[in-house]
């Protein structure tokens, strides 16, 4: 640029109206520091002419097979477990930890998931994924050989840890060496690794539980996991994923550090006094009220450090006060927690009061985890073709309340065409807003917003799912002491509730069998409540969200892509910036979607 103020003429999708900017040498210079930040970036160009670090298409098949073993490992760690609980319950005797074992890898997870987002900024891609890798195989050699239920807990946690880099890592990986023309497919097929596993999960969780030891749900992820290893250490070069080059002061300022050091705490004091509160201690003892106190405290500085950080913050105020945003995330966690319940309680139901083994407990359980994926894919379908997703997830709140609504009538002698029906139901509700909800951060925001929007939804469902289960655990077990003491007042109520799920049977006489299946019943369908309140409260969340046009955004989309240049007056250069847009302080807003 030269010394004269340059005009840059923005040549803008047909929806907008093509204006001149004049620019000011700092504005110019502005401009030119974007371009420069852009060779950094830790994702490569789009435009395949500059693909010197994609691979070819041999290239990719290694380092593809190797990021879908490892997230089915982490997919499958999270599923595995519900139908080896009532075993792990009986053998270390810790019906009082089962929220435990969910919680500590939920609450690892989202509490260092936005810190390896900027891990993946500033270090090679490689490195900090096969760091993740590891971890989360350590977390998972603890918990095979924990002898006590503290050990697998801590273990869980680990694991946690290292999963919490490993999804993430996975999509930049393939953002950043798959050509755009096919990255759809990559992605599609990298993701699918979730839905894969929600089905096989169950059912190796019980194969393994009942013909070896539920040792094996923990085991399994060393081979799947040593494999990816060996073959992410030798086929992925270091130096085909680029990164953002910052001194180590630099790189502090954007780790918002004030942020997540009283964000973290806030969490621990807030699941604390939800699982201790009613169980160990009753609710107004001073320590459960003064971890709430804490909790509260810790989370409003945080909300001020957010604030002060503006654009540095963990969580930007601007994407806060989308609208769709927030409904999104106020859906995703409501619908997240109910999910989280009846995936950790329906298999103790079909154990416990139906006296199944963990192997038929998971097969039992296949209608939820089939119908999940097979509703997600027609509610992904039927946007498609209506190009609304707002309406669906409508649907699916108000579906998700009543199939856990069903799912609270179970009794003792319901047969399959009741539980089977209502998990049906269920994950029809459920499936229908899976999908659609991530949509939100492909119509509703900026571009450039995308990864910090999608992170935010991430972030709050899991830190949803850790705060639910000890509220579940919380509920589960006060009625369950309570309708043992009213349905069998002679009864040790204390050794039944310790015995765990399966081994009260060995305890109780055959004449109160019958009374103490009726008491574990209600008990668990006093539990699915939680999911029947969570998942009626999700539909606020939808209410509030726009009705934007998911065919005229995609429309709008394409033809930004093509059209979108800036033209420096006065030279011969010309800047392609396909995925920066460049506006003036009085511009209108930019129009993603188009709403009814």
């Amino acid at each position: 640029m030269n010394g004269n103020d340059s005009a840059i003429e923005l040549e803008e999708p047909e929806y907008t109206t093509a204006r001149t900017l004049s620019l000011t040498n700092d504005e110019a210079a502005l401009l030119d520091l974007t371009s420069s930040k852009q060779e950094t970036s830790p994702t490569t160009p789009d435009d395949e002419n500059s693909s010197g670090q994609q691979f070819s298409l041999w290239g990719l098949v290694p380092v593809t097979t190797a990021l879908c073993a490892t997230l089915f490992c982490t997919s499958l760690d999270a599923t595995i477990l519900a139908t080896a609980i009532p075993k792990i319950t009986t053998q270390l005797n810790s019906l009082d930890d089962v929220a435990w074992y969910g919680s500590a890898y939920l609450f690892a997870t989202c509490a260092v998931q936005l810190i390896f987002g900027k891990l993946y900024t500033f270090y090679s891609s490689k490195w900090v994924f096969l760091t993740a890798l590891l971890i989360f195989e350590i977390g998972s050699v603890v918990c095979g050989t924990a002898p006590t239920s503290t050990a697998l807990i801590v273990g869980r946690a680990v694991a946690g840890l290292g999963c919490a880099g490993l999804f993430s890592g996975a999509l930049i990986i393939v953002n950043t060496l798959v050509p755009l023309r096919i990255r759809p497919i990559y992605i599609g097929l990298v993701s699918s690794m979730h839905a894969i596993a929600s089905v096989a999960g169950p059912i190796m969780g019980g194969v393994l539980t009942d013909r070896l030891t539920w040792r094996w749900c923990f085991y399994i992820n060393l081979p799947f996991g040593g494999f990816a290893i060996l073959m992410i250490l030798f086929c992925l070069p270091s130096n085909s994923l680029s990164v953002t080059k910052l001194g180590w002061k630099e790189q502090l300022k954007h780790y918002d550090l004030p942020g997540t050091i009283v964000l973290i705490p806030s969490i621990i004091c807030l699941i604390l006094a939800l699982q201790w509160g009613g169980s160990t201690y009753p609710w107004g003892n001073g320590r459960i009220i003064a971890l709430f106190i804490i909790a509260g405290v810790l989370f409003t500085a945080f909300i001020g450090i957010q604030l002060w950080q503006k654009d540095q913050a963990t969580l930007p105020m601007r994407l806060l006060r989308n609208r769709n945003i927030w409904g999104a995330v106020w859906y995703g966690s409501f619908v997240s927690a109910a999910t989280n319940i009846v995936t950790y309680y329906l298999p103790i139901w079909f154990q416990a009061v139906k006296g199944e083994s963990a192997e038929q407990s998971g097969i039992h359980n296949l209608p939820s985890m089939i119908g999940l994926v097979i509703f997600a894919i027609i509610g992904g379908v039927t946007a498609s073709a209506i190009g609304y997703y707002t309406p669906l997830i409508l649907l699916s709140s108000a579906i998700s309340a009543v199939g856990a609504g069903m799912l609270s009538t179970l009794k003792p002698d319901s047969g399959i065409g009741y539980w089977f029906g209502y998990q049906v139901l269920l994950s029809a509700g459920m499936g229908l807003g899976a999908q659609n909800m991530i949509l939100v951060t492909s119509v509703a925001v900026d571009k450039s917003d995308m990864p910090i929007a999608t992170s935010i939804l991430t972030f709050t469902q899991i830190l949803a799912s850790a705060i639910i289960l000890p509220v579940g655990q919380a509920v589960f077990q006060n009625q369950l002491a309570t309708n043992f003491e009213l349905m069998l007042p002679d009864a040790n109520t204390a050794l039944i509730v310790a015995s765990g799920a399966t081994g009260f049977r060995q305890i109780l006489s055959a004449d109160q069998l019958s009374l103490g299946l009726t008491a574990y019943n209600k008990t668990l369908c006093q539990t699915f409540y939680v999911a029947v309140a969570t998942s009626s409260i999700s539909i606020i969340g939808p209410i509030f969200m726009e009705w934007l046009s998911l065919k005229a955004a995609v429309k709008d989309q394409e033809q930004a892509e093509e059209k979108r240049k800036v033209k420096v007056n006065g030279g011969d250069s010309q800047v392609d910036v396909t995925q920066t847009r460049v506006k003036s302080l009085n511009d209108e807003p930019y129009e993603i979607g188009r709403a009814i």
